[in-house]
């Protein structure tokens, strides 16, 4: 969990948790599933020497607080408020896995946004894929609604890929139970990524974009990554060597820092 110093209130009155760290051009980073924030930590401190990083913790996650009924629009909301927060207009936008199409929404939605850069976006490409991410979401919502986490959790390990012992065995590890404890915001991920493909929307979205996948993901990624190439005007495309879901953070950083400070 982020260890946060400050909060900003969001629109509808919910309070965000961050932590700001370095100094230059503003930069929000913005979590993926199952991650309060955690997961991009590391690679804030990287990008310190050259941005002032705002890592937070998306609502209903970590020390943030949440307000329903959920919408995709309220999300957007605490991205504004944490810019107006930072006090800079425009800033910049990175985004992991789900939180990569948050940010996108974000920017396409007309937040001041100078540049977006997103990592393994998992939209779903293909009937099938389509398919089985409508089948998924009308799922996890009903076992949320339930209050029913550990099986939302293993709902959500078997989209991934994760065959039934597999997902036995995960239980017992020592990760389980903090994954378990977020994954009542599964269908706020669902939500970031609507029907599973990258909206005709982003066809309007002209800020430079810059589309990274692992090579280690690639029979994954790779669909999304070229539908998204393809329907933003202004991406550009990149591939990292040895890198799976969660990247090394120097290597994405040393990818990052030449393309946002641009």
């Amino acid at each position: 969990m982020i260890k946060t110093t400050e909060q900003v209130a969001s629109a509808d009155g919910t309070l965000i948790a961050y932590q700001r760290q370095g100094d230059g051009p503003v930069l929000i980073m913005v979590g993926g599933g199952l991650d309060d924030g955690s997961e991009n930590g590391p690679l804030a401190a990287e990008l310190a020497d050259t941005f002032t990083v705002i890592n937070y913790s998306r609502r209903g996650r970590g020390d943030s607080t949440d307000t329903a009924p959920y919408a995709v629009e309220r999300e957007l909301e605490d991205l504004a408020a944490l810019a107006a927060e930072a006090g800079s207009d425009p800033v910049r936008l990175f985004g992991a896995s789900s939180g990569g199409a948050l940010a996108l929404e974000a920017a396409a939605a007309g937040l001041a946004v100078d540049r977006v850069a997103v990592y393994e976006v998992p939209y779903l490409i293909g009937d099938e894929a389509v398919r089985s991410w409508r089948e998924y979401v009308s799922e996890v919502t009903a076992i949320v609604a339930d209050g029913r986490p550990d099986d939302a959790l293993a709902r959500f390990m078997k989209l991934a890929g994760m065959g039934e012992a597999d997902i036995d065995g995960a239980r017992t590890s020592p990760e389980w139970a903090a994954s378990s404890a977020l994954a009542h915001t599964l269908p706020y991920d669902a939500a970031c990524l609507g029907d599973g493909s990258p909206p005709q929307r982003f066809e309007g979205l002209g800020v430079p974009v810059l589309v990274i996948i692992g090579d280690q993901g690639r029979e994954l990624f790779e669909p999304a990554a070229v539908a998204l190439t393809e329907t933003l005007p202004n991406a550009t495309r990149r591939d990292l060597a040895g890198q799976g879901h969660v990247a090394d953070p120097a290597t994405l950083a040393d990818e990052l820092r030449g393309f946002l400070a641009g």
